[in-house]
């Protein structure tokens, strides 16, 4: 971190000058055809996936390392990333003859490990998390007299990033609106900064996931804080504090803010692939789902809008999480929990109701001779509205029904679980957890929780993420409960109380 009052003007001075394109190129803006028509404004995304380390970090990693001085670079460079900025380090250093070592968590995937020693990097696998790796290259750095390269906190590493908006405002003169992704701040300071020394009417705005909102958290106290939980779906944001040089710019500069959701910003990659083909990780289409809700919040029309798909390092395997909730965050889908008659012809009636809508998903067990729960996805043309209708239409025809489109645990268990009652009446209360994905975490699980009270559910799903989602029942008496809330605090995998859940209620309990 760095407490330099740098200002603006000395920031475009330093974005001009950025020896950026020694590694890094000139990414086009290109225009969003399809989802410009549907929305009503003209879109165009900048495409830094197609920098050589399909990432926007590449620019302040090198404008960094290349202004370092002749001992430093003899001496080497060391960074902590799990992703993009480790790639970028590995590129520059590889760029500029630097031995440069980057330390990532062991929870790290394999593609990524291989992609920075493909890029020249020497990897140390250290930690389960960030803040671990990040602490050991920090200790490596003061034992070895390496440089440390932060990811976003430093004025160069900012300038560095500013030069996609100087890009931007050189490509379409004419825009009103920039979106910009912020994990720690880097690049949304950066282009910020650029912009309001140009072209101070553009107006700049801030995009976040819902779940991982640092820099709303920091404006609202004023100042950086730490988050206590951030959700690693779009990875690449998932930062627990802003930094210090960043929130100050982005403090100043930054004209809004805009949180979404994991399903907004899954339709978001969708709505890219559909246009340019391309296939964004969550945190590269991020910015992307802001811009689609701003403008229909603002009721904004015949706008010329702008945003930066930061970044394309997504693990294959994520794409089917991606692909199940793409349509929920476009709210072209919807899902219900219905009550029907058990007996023949029950599903019948209830497509009529239904009417001429696709059926996305319909999960059933049979569970006594009376009624029979099901768990429906529609595919909807009109939207929320659309959905209160067939929800009105439902319950008018005598059919309860409890709306689950935005239940998150019902998206992503009980959908896989329908029909898996207990045999018996049991005390039971049910659980959510995150899992870290490395060596040993279900038996410390297991060891820890499943030793003391009966495990009565488990279901665990994991989309190429470095955590599972894990939803577990256990048997617990009234009186058990403390004993078993201090078993979880030393467990230390974050986790949720779900069992006055509606969709487990429906589907789960006895």
């Amino acid at each position: 971190m760095t407490a330099t009052k740098t200002t603006g003007a000395e920031y475009l001075r330093q974005i001009i000058k950025a020896p950026v394109y020694d590694v890094a190129h000139v990414t086009p803006l290109q225009e969003m055809t399809r989802l410009s028509e549907r929305i009503g404004n003209s879109v165009q995304i900048k495409r830094e996936d197609r920098q050589p380390v399909h990432s926007f970090k590449l620019r302040g990693a090198y404008n960094m390392v290349s202004s370092l001085t002749e001992e430093q670079k003899a001496a080497g460079v060391i960074a902590a990333s799990a992703g993009n900025h480790a790639q970028g380090m590995a590129l520059s250093g590889s760029k500029l003859g630097i031995r440069t070592t980057i330390v990532m968590p062991k929870t790290t995937p394999d593609i990524k490990v291989s992609a920075v020693k493909g890029f020249g990097g020497n990897v140390v696998l250290f930690g389960n998390n960030f803040d671990e790796a990040k602490g050991e290259a920090e200790r490596l750095a003061e034992k070895h007299g390496y440089t440390f390269v932060p990811p976003f906190d430093h004025p160069l590493v900012i300038a560095g990033q500013g030069t996609i908006g100087l890009e931007m405002l050189q490509q379409n003169s004419g825009l009103e609106y920039i979106f910009v992704p912020v994990g720690g701040g880097g690049l949304a300071a950066g282009i910020a900064v650029l912009i309001k020394q140009l072209m101070p009417e553009v107006k700049v705005i801030a995009v976040e996931p819902e779940d991982s909102s640092c820099l709303k958290a920091a404006l609202d106290a004023g100042e950086p804080v730490v988050l206590d939980q951030v959700s690693m779906f779009a990875d690449g944001v998932a930062v627990k504090r802003i930094g210090d040089e960043t929130f100050r710019l982005c403090q100043q500069y930054l004209d809004g803010h805009v949180c979404v959701s994991s399903d907004e910003i899954c339709a978001a990659v969708k709505d890219i692939f559909e246009d340019t083909r391309a296939i964004a990780e969550p945190s590269g289409a991020l910015a992307l789902a802001g811009l689609k809700k701003f403008a229909e919040h603002n009721k904004l029309s015949g706008k010329k809008m702008a945003t930066v798909l930061s970044g394309a390092n997504t693990n294959f395997h994520g794409l089917r999480y991606v692909s199940e909730r793409c349509e929920l965050g476009e709210k072209r889908e919807g899902l219900l929990a219905v009550t029907i008659p058990e007996r023949k012809g029950a599903f019948f009636e209830f497509c009529q109701i239904i009417g001429g809508r696709a059926v996305t998903e319909f999960n059933y067990r049979y569970g006594d001779d009376q009624l029979a729960n099901i768990f429906v996805g529609v595919r909807l043309a009109g939207g929320p509205e659309e959905l209160k209708n067939i929800i009105n239409d439902l319950r008018q025809g005598g059919y309860p029904v409890q709306d689950l489109s935005d239940d998150e645990m019902a998206k992503l268990h009980i959908r896989y679980m329908i029909g898996g009652r207990p045999s018996k009446p049991i005390q039971e209360r049910l659980y959510s957890f995150e899992f870290p994905e490395y060596p040993g975490a279900l038996l410390k699980f297991l060891s820890t929780l499943g030793t003391h009270w009966n495990i009565s559910m488990f279901n665990y799903r994991n989309h190429g993420a470095d955590y599972g989602r894990v939803l577990c029942g256990f048997e617990l008496s009234h009186d058990d409960l403390a004993r078993f809330s201090a078993h979880l605090v030393e467990l230390g995998y974050h986790y949720q109380d779900e069992t006055d859940n509606p969709s487990y209620r429906f589907f789960l309990a006895k």
